[in-house]
């Protein structure tokens, strides 16, 4: 690493830890629609009806946060089985492909993904009063942040090891 390269990774550092805490969040928050929706259907008896589409947007988000954050410490689209049973400069070509593959994932996801939620923005959301593209959110800033943590290790290699804080 250069020393024009400690910047960046600083920010992308910072960038990565502000996305694992809102994966976390959002797993908690859904968690607690979860138990609002389990309190109001059994005690109240009176079931909402705008916890199911939230948890599913919650899941997105943490899901392909999380994912996101794989990309990063290359512990997801890793092929790590394969790359270590080969010599060398094979496993070297290996972490490259399986980095490109991350990284065009991600352009596809934040594509596509974007594309959805632009389009659906305009119908509400069935049970809930939100327009029906957050459905896409998590898709289409997973996406982003794949892209981005993929195009790192592509530049700047293998991560750093984590430091216990």
């Amino acid at each position: 690493m250069t020393s024009s390269d400690a910047p960046k990774r600083g920010l992308l550092d910072h960038l990565s830890r502000i996305v694992l805490g809102l994966a976390g969040a959002a797993l908690l928050a859904m968690a607690l629609v979860q138990a609002w929706q389990v309190f109001a259907r059994y005690v109240l008896n009176d079931s909402p009806g705008w916890t199911e589409p939230v948890a599913l947007i919650l899941m997105s988000v943490a899901v392909m946060f999380g994912a996101a954050v794989g990309v990063r410490y290359e512990t997801h689209f890793a092929f790590q089985t394969l790359a270590h049973s080969m010599p060398g400069p094979i496993r070297s070509g290996l972490a490259t492909l399986s980095r490109l593959i991350a990284a065009a994932t991600g352009l596809g996801l934040a594509t596509m993904g974007g594309y959805l939620m632009l389009d659906d923005w305009t119908v509400p959301l069935a049970g809930a009063p939100l327009p029906s593209g957050l459905k896409f959110l998590g898709l289409a800033l997973g996406g982003v942040l794949i892209l981005i943590f993929a195009l790192e290790r592509l530049f700047t290699g293998a991560p750093k090891p984590v430091r216990e804080d």
